[in-house]
């Protein structure tokens, strides 16, 4: 049974079984050439949640930004502090995942 999340969670590939999740599958967020670097701003200060919603309309996808700069973003809302350089992707490359 896939899972029933939606697909801008970030369950969205892990398998479910009865109302159980499987072992965690992560959305695999490759490097493109349409990246952006981004410094965050005091006014997204731990809060990656308003900047997913500031650039995509939703807060839903504030874990992608996690997932592309795994090597900056261990903690995904301790680590995302002002002046911290990431990469942003783009909607379109995000939603064709």
């Amino acid at each position: 049974m896939q899972s029933t999340y939606k697909k801008t969670s970030r369950y969205a590939t892990t398998p479910q079984t009865d109302f159980y999740l499987d072992i965690w599958s992560p959305v695999f967020v490759p490097p493109n050439q349409t990246d952006k670097l981004f410094e965050i701003d005091p006014k997204y200060n731990k809060r990656p949640d308003l900047l997913s919603f500031d650039l995509y309309g939703t807060p839903n996808y504030w874990w992608i930004f996690a997932l592309r700069n795994m090597d900056t973003l261990v903690d995904p809302i301790n680590d995302f502090l002002t002046g911290v350089i990431i990469y942003i992707p783009e909607l379109s490359s995000i939603t064709n995942s």
